[in-house]
Parts: C-alpha cells; structure tokens; sequence
C-alpha cells in the first residue's frame, strides 16, 4: 500500500492557529469596516431635501453582534425610530420619510429618490473587508 506523508513549515501553521483564534473579532472588524463605507455612501447619498433637514442625525450604525440562531456576525446601517424635524419646521417620523423618498408613492405620483439601494457598492465594501482583514491579522494573509 502506497503512503504518503506531507509536512507543513511551522510558521504557515502558527499563523493559521492564530487566524482560527481570532477569527471573530476579525470578522467583526472586517463587517464593521463595510458598514462605514455603507453609511458615508448614504449620507453622500442622501436627497438635496433630506441634506437640507436634519435627517443625518437618524441614520446610525449598529455595533457589530452575533446571530443567536445561525452564530453570524453582523451589523446594521439602519434609520432609527424616532423623528426629525426638516428644514420647514415640520417633524415626522425619519423611517416614514426614509421610505418614502425610497420607495416614492404611485397615488399621489411622487417618484421614489432611491438613497439607500445606491448605496450598496460591492467593490466598495469587498475592498474595505479586505483592508481590515489585512490590519487584523497583520499584513499575514495580504
């Protein structure tokens, strides 16, 4: 019977133990570092009426946390609950408005102003995943 034998150098394995270590807190970081790139897009984003008001102050990013169901690392760029007041003194709840300028409304023909969708870059985001994976594990992996 043939065998055979193959023999990793022992710095490729301790590099791997300490990625297996610390493999949550540098996807956390990586998710945290997309999650930046996601909320500047939405604030760069944002409709001139919305720029004008004080809508900035209600879009938020969560903290990095872990599904208690499937064990996933996340974090949220979101429109808290709560309200705004716009540039013509007016409050109104900021999820409302979010959705509406979204989304828009067909019955009262006001076309969507899409913000959020736009502000998703693929590239964008997998770059920056990348970057914090490198300063996590220290330039090992890059």
């Amino acid at each position: 019977m043939a065998k055979f034998e193959f023999n990793l150098p022992a710095s490729l394995l301790t590099e791997i133990e300490k990625l297996e270590k610390n493999a949550e807190k540098t996807c956390g970081e990586m998710v945290k570092a997309g999650a930046e790139i996601v909320y500047k897009n939405v604030l760069n984003n944002l409709p001139p009426a919305l720029k004008k008001s004080n809508f900035k102050k209600c879009v938020y990013v969560t903290k990095v946390y872990k599904t208690p169901s499937d064990g996933a690392i996340n974090d949220k760029v979101m429109v808290v609950d709560g309200y705004f007041t716009n540039h013509e003194g007016k409050r109104a709840p900021a999820p409302l408005v979010a959705n509406l300028f979204e989304y828009g409304r067909h019955n009262h023909n006001y076309p969507s102003h899409p913000f959020f969708r736009k502000s998703f870059k693929k590239k964008q985001i997998t770059d920056a995943f990348y970057l914090a994976f490198v300063k996590a594990t220290g330039g090992a992996f890059g």
